[in-house]
């Protein structure tokens, strides 16, 4: 059974752990630490939310929405949201992404957000898949990546 709830800064190493496992199965580029996890996603000022979802006590995935800001590294326009989502390989294709993108569109609207972007690797079949099916839309070009856009 998977639950979903808030992230807490107690989190920190099972994110990481998230995302290493996703490098280790060749899908992301470097491993990360915890403090990557505080910097990128605990600790953001920008934070709209963040969400884990939780198989049998362990931490198997997350969602990120952010409210983009003046320079941020995927060129947003400022005040959209910045989407991001991490499920281990091995919980995969289980609904996890579908339904903890139910908790974060809730907070999107809640927030005001009337944009949300998914900057998605080229070569992340997935990825693209995955926000393609929950109605994002390619806006415009990307260096190696494909920026998606939801209309709210």
């Amino acid at each position: 059974m998977i639950t979903f709830r808030p992230a807490e800064a107690t989190d920190a190493e099972a994110m990481a752990e998230v995302q290493n496992a996703i490098h280790r199965a060749g899908l992301r580029a470097t491993a990360v630490d915890a403090g990557v996890m505080r910097e990128r996603y605990l600790d953001s000022k920008g934070e709209v939310a963040c969400t884990v979802a939780v198989r049998d006590g362990e931490v198997v995935g997350f969602q990120s929405l952010k409210r983009a800001w003046p320079g941020n590294p995927y060129d947003v326009t400022i005040g959209w949201g910045i989407i991001g989502t991490h499920i281990r390989p091995d919980a995969g294709r289980s609904g996890i992404g579908r339904r903890i993108f139910v908790i974060t569109l809730a907070a999107a609207k809640d927030a005001g957000l009337r944009h949300i972007d998914a900057t998605i690797g080229a070569d992340n079949a997935a990825g693209l898949a995955y926000y393609a099916a929950l109605g994002f839309i390619p806006y415009r070009e990307g260096d190696g990546a494909i920026p998606h856009r939801l209309d709210l």
